[in-house]
């Protein structure tokens, strides 16, 4: 109602000028039928599974969020947006194979947006067919629910429902394509705009030369501005009524800010989103759009999730610059609305003030310093990463560790916990794996050839950066070849023993300022173990939840929802919840999966050495 539709009926993939979305149908599906359901996300739009007859509410949900049947009232239609991918403008993009079904008023009164993604063919549908896969679906519907549950802001997950009608997918892109189940997740969130949705008013680009549909339609920018600030930020839109910039620079503001809070929580708990475009940047501070995500495992502050990111713009240190880069390509887009010259001292003054203080705060919570905001704590954190880095240790079990250090100084009981700390760093093997060299000995030594003999081809066909990492990486296998497992592990303990002190040292100043020590102790290890994660979505988790789906079991899927349910508690009750999937009809050989899933690898372990392998582009 608020913002303007294309009028055309013309089906499959064209230009969409003028308009904020295009009305679509979403395409049937054979035999769609439930993989799983979050139940806490669908309570949000007031549903529930009735306990008496859930075969009856699966097929229900099944039919439904498949787009085999629109629900009454829906208005489907798939957004128009256009976006900066790996930096360059591309034009546009939109809904490709999402579908926005309308809004839902909540018990609560909240609005919610819904949306089936992998539901078919959009007019921004491209080369592509609009499907989803079971593998990437999954992972989406985990991660999302994950992220809510470990407190990150996020779109939500209500279903994943899988079909029998199938699609060709070259997953490596190496000329090895597979049929794979089309499958449809139903995505929820307060609002599916992004950044790029104000990009399609962009003349052509001075390097690419593309433009967005609806250059010169600032009559649209108005009203979307108009819409977002009046529905999301009704506060900001009273206090300005009268005045249009002041409004619109509060509102850049706010996004400036929230989305500085939201890299800093990405960063405390080890989360990369893989492809941080323009169009991925959600204008209320959400994480959206779960592709080629990852949460670290060995803790490298150059780590990149993304297998098809090969100059790692997007990599785990990079992503507050990124996000950072993102605002000021949402700030060139609200031009003439917001003058540049006011968004970009906005820029300057909020975001990398708010991304710190955001981020410190938190980790003093990891680190349960809960009495005291010291100068040196940042100092502290820098020591910790880099000793993390170091060691190669996890960068979610060691936090999680770290509330049972006691301050009490007794050498056994300290010789115990480095033990601990050390189990969780990389063992010789891990670090082969890790460091082994990419490319040909012989093709490394052309590249060098090149860089000295002719730079301009060189720059053509490889990066300085990645034939570096390159050296790096033999020079570091090369070392490895050397070291012994007890020279390593002696070497850790070594270096964790050294930050240990420092932490002890710190932790000491919070019991002289406080009056009752074991009170203190206990507030601590509360905060810790309410900001330190057991359980995050590692991509071996992920991978084996996928395989046992792909052979007709989704109780893994289901089992491991309910465990990201409760990411900072142990596991209690966890082997019931298998034991109940069994009782309900699961197959002898699903039941055998499970259990050898179960016996592989714990769901808080390091992750196996063929996690490695796993490549998510």
């Amino acid at each position: 109602r608020s913002l303007p539709v294309d009028a055309s009926e013309e089906g499959g993939p064209r230009t969409v000028p003028g308009a904020c979305f295009a009305r679509v149908r979403p395409s049937p599906l054979q035999n769609p039928r439930l993989v799983a359901m979050s139940l806490p996300a669908l309570a949000l739009l007031g549903l529930e599974a009735p306990a008496a007859d859930p075969a009856a509410a699966e097929a229900e949900a099944a039919l439904f969020f498949s787009g085999n049947r629109v629900l009454a009232g829906a208005e489907p239609a798939a957004h128009c947006y256009c976006g900066h991918q790996f930096g360059s403008f591309a034009g546009q993009l939109g809904d490709g194979a999402a579908m926005y079904l309308g809004e839902v008023l909540g018990p609560g009164g909240e609005r919610w947006e819904i949306q089936l993604k992998g539901a078919g063919i959009t007019p921004f549908s491209r080369q592509a067919d609009g499907r989803k896969v079971l593998r990437s679906s999954i992972r989406e519907f985990l991660c999302s629910e994950a992220m809510f549950h470990l407190g990150v802001p996020t779109t939500r997950a209500g279903t994943c429902v899988t079909s029998d009608s199938k699609v060709v997918r070259d997953i490596f892109y190496d000329g090895n394509p597979r049929n794979e189940r089309c499958t449809v997740v139903l995505r929820i969130a307060s609002t599916f705009i992004r950044f790029g949705s104000f990009e399609i008013f962009k003349p052509p680009d001075e390097f690419t030369g593309r433009k967005g549909p609806s250059v010169d339609r600032n009559d649209i920018r108005i009203q979307m501005l108009d819409y977002v600030i009046s529905t999301f930020y009704p506060e900001i839109q009273e206090a300005y009524s009268d005045n249009s910039i002041q409004r619109n620079a509060a509102f850049f503001k706010e996004i400036t800010k929230r989305t500085a809070r939201l890299v800093a929580e990405w960063q405390c708990v080890g989360f990369c989103h893989g492809v941080l475009n323009t169009d991925n940047m959600s204008v209320v501070g959400l994480t959206i759009d779960y592709g080629p995500f990852g949460f670290m495992d060995r803790y490298d502050p150059e780590h990149v999730c993304n297998g098809s990111d090969n100059t790692g713009r997007y990599a785990y240190n990079k992503q507050p610059e990124i996000c950072k880069w993102n605002l000021g390509k949402l700030a060139e887009a609200l031009v003439p609305e917001l003058p540049l010259e006011i968004s970009q001292l906005i820029l300057e003054e909020e975001y990398d003030a708010e991304f710190e203080k955001h981020y410190l705060q938190k980790m003093r919570k990891k680190l349960g310093l809960i009495q005291l905001e010291l100068e040196e704590d940042s100092k502290l954190v820098s020591e910790l990463l880099e000793t993390m880095h170091i060691t190669a240790g996890d960068f979610t079990n060691i936090f999680y560790l770290l509330s049972s250090f006691s301050v009490d100084t007794d050498p056994s009981k300290l010789e115990d916990f480095l033990e601990e700390l050390t189990s969780q760093c990389a063992s010789v093997e891990e670090l082969k794996v890790a460091f082994k060299p990419q490319m040909d000995p012989r093709q490394l030594s052309m590249m060098l050839m090149l860089a000295q003999s002719n730079p301009q081809l060189f720059a053509l066909i490889g990066t300085k950066a990645n034939i570096n990492k390159e050296l790096e990486r033999v020079e570091q296998f090369s070392k490895l070849q050397q070291l012994t497992a007890d020279d390593l592990l002696s070497r850790n303990k070594r270096h964790w023993k050294e930050w240990l002190e420092k932490y002890r040292v710190r932790l000491q100043k919070e019991i002289e300022s406080v009056g009752d020590a074991d009170a203190w102790n206990t507030d601590r290890v509360k905060v810790m173990n309410s900001n330190n994660p057991k359980y995050i979505l590692r991509n071996y988790i992920a991978q084996n939840a996928i395989e046992a789906a792909e052979n007709g079991d989704f109780s893994e899927v289901r089992n491991v929802l309910k465990l990201l349910e409760h990411p900072f508690q142990e596991a209690e009750g966890f082997q019931e919840v298998k034991e109940d999937a069994e009782e309900e009809g699961a197959t002898a050989t699903a039941a055998v999966c499970a259990q050898e899933t179960s016996s592989r690898q714990s769901y808080c372990s390091k992750p196996p050495l063929w996690a490695a392998e796993l490549c998510v582009t």
